[in-house]
């Protein structure tokens, strides 16, 4: 039997364990592409084969996509989020809406019932910043910010299970929500969630589970861009 150097293979785990880290702390985060091999190498202060096998593995993990010729991409934050993104990118956008209608309701019923002042405050200012985008037309930055904001109502639910459950569905999420935004903000296409926060402040977990358990099938009938 044949044995691989433990020092290497120790070294290799904490240069992914970095890597790992630039992507789940946000300092790479989704869309972003890292830095290249050379400069890694650098930074590190280790060898290009040991990079170059880091990269590697968190590819083959479902966090980065290594494009030849444009560079290495962060595509999930965690691997299971990778997996996520692998299975189910390319489904039924009518089964997403429903998936993202039951979490999000549960999710907004239970933010009403247990939302601190805090979660209020990080509702409010997420709600603004995405008014602000849309009223920008950008659309890249609003699709960013109302994720944060939908990811933030599940948050205020206080249940790490279904927090964690969003987070590792959200690459698909937000690919689903980009998809059918488009790259131009029509005034048709805009959803006020300023009843969503409200019935969340008020405490009324019947009326904020209704408000979410609707947005995702009028993101469904709004026409795309190509219909014209």
């Amino acid at each position: 039997m044949v044995l691989s150097s433990p020092r290497r293979s120790a070294l290799s785990d904490q240069v992914i364990a970095q890597l790992r880290n630039q992507i789940t702390s946000g300092e790479w985060p989704v869309g972003s592409r890292i830095p290249t091999e050379p400069e890694l190498v650098e930074l590190l202060g280790v060898a290009r084969n040991t990079v170059r096998e880091a990269v590697r593995a968190l590819a083959h993990n479902g966090l980065l996509d290594i494009r030849q010729g444009s560079g290495t991409y962060v595509i999930a934050t965690s691997e299971l989020a990778g997996v996520m993104h692998r299975r189910f990118a390319g489904s039924d956008p009518r089964h997403v809406a429903e998936v993202r209608s039951t979490l999000e309701s549960s999710a907004a019923r239970l933010a009403a019932q247990r939302r601190t002042e805090r979660d209020m405050r990080q509702l409010e200012a997420l709600l603004a910043r995405r008014e602000e985008s849309w009223a920008a037309g950008d659309a890249e930055h609003f699709v960013t910010l109302d994720a944060a904001f939908h990811q933030a109502v599940v948050a205020a639910s206080h249940n790490d299970v279904l927090t964690g459950l969003y987070a590792d569905l959200g690459d698909v999420l937000r690919d689903w929500l980009r998809g059918d935004v488009g790259r131009e903000l029509r005034p048709e296409n805009h959803m006020d969630h300023g009843r969503l926060v409200a019935a969340i402040r008020a405490g009324d977990g019947d009326a904020a589970a209704a408000e979410a358990a609707s947005y995702p099938f009028m993101c469904l009938r709004s026409p795309s861009p190509a219909d014209g």
